[in-house]
């Protein structure tokens, strides 16, 4: 019998809107959508990967012209006039609200130790505006009404079949025909020979190291500046760094690049969801080991 995540996804969606936007978030219904009353012209499309065992699920979300726009104006902080039509600059904070809500919801179940889920992760693949006829190629579709303060806004979220029996609750799927991740069969490990002396780039009694404290930091951005300029900064003063806004962060130890992330935020916190990390030149020795 397949784990129920219905709540689990419903709640990681509230609360990832309420804490991206500082908004009193919940949501009020989930019902499977009926596109003769949907009324959008344009949506945002994204599509995200979600890994877990031996099981790989595509989702689709389709977020309105009224939920985007709404959620991009709260994302800055309600400065400015709410767009009436979806845009570039909104795209990038509707991507960036998947993103965070598909994390906190990996992060979650992951955390509930579920017998039948393991490690699941999850990759934004795209995300991009569409129009509404993109819906008529979509199954299990399903919307779901949030309510931000006193305003109801939908979310839409379409599911391929291997993920339906996961969302019981939601989609009225028996549990029962959820796949089951087929484990490879256990095969001896060959007794290795010893390591050879010859062999520098592998060092000797690395668990010796696994203890040591190394600083870790994430640079957003880097800008070369006059000193005269620098004379010249005053409080309330803008930098414009040369990293653009969807660009990867770096992820440094030491001072020495590792790797490369996107940031998130988890429980009121900014975190780092990796995206690459390591390479085959990376060395103890750099980051001062």
């Amino acid at each position: 019998m397949a784990s129920d995540l219905s709540n689990i996804f419903k709640d990681e969606l509230s609360n990832t809107l309420e804490q991206l936007l500082s908004k009193s978030s919940s949501v009020e219904t989930v019902n499977e959508l009926n596109i003769d009353n949907f009324e959008s012209s344009q949506l945002i499309e994204g599509i995200v990967k979600f890994d877990f065992k031996d099981i790989s699920s595509t989702w689709s979300f389709f977020i309105p012209t009224i939920s985007a726009t709404k959620f991009e104006y709260l994302m800055l902080g309600g400065m400015g006039d709410l767009k009436e039509h979806i845009d570039d600059e909104i795209t990038d904070a509707v991507n960036e609200i998947i993103s965070n809500i598909c994390g906190s919801f990996a992060t979650s179940v992951n955390a509930q130790g579920f017998p039948d889920i393991e490690s699941i992760k999850s990759e934004v693949v795209s995300s991009s505006i569409v129009t509404d006829d993109v819906l008529n190629s979509k199954n299990n579709m399903y919307e779901f009404i949030v309510s931000l303060d006193d305003e109801k806004l939908p979310v839409i979220a379409s599911f391929d079949e291997i993920i339906l029996p996961f969302f019981s609750s939601i989609t009225g799927a028996k549990s029962d025909d959820a796949p089951v991740a087929q484990s490879a069969p256990e095969v001896a490990a060959p007794v290795s020979a010893p390591l050879s002396s010859t062999n520098i780039n592998t060092p000797k009694n690395l668990d010796l190291l696994y203890n040591i404290k190394l600083k870790l930091s994430v640079r957003l951005g880097r800008k070369v500046v006059l000193l005269k300029d620098i004379l010249r900064w005053d409080v309330g003063e803008i930098i414009e760094l040369e990293q653009m806004v969807n660009e990867p962060l770096e992820i440094l130890v030491n001072g020495i690049k590792i790797g490369e992330g996107e940031a998130v935020i988890v429980e009121g916190k900014f975190g780092l969801k990796i995206k690459k990390i390591g390479n085959e030149d990376l060395k103890l020795s750099q980051i001062g080991l």
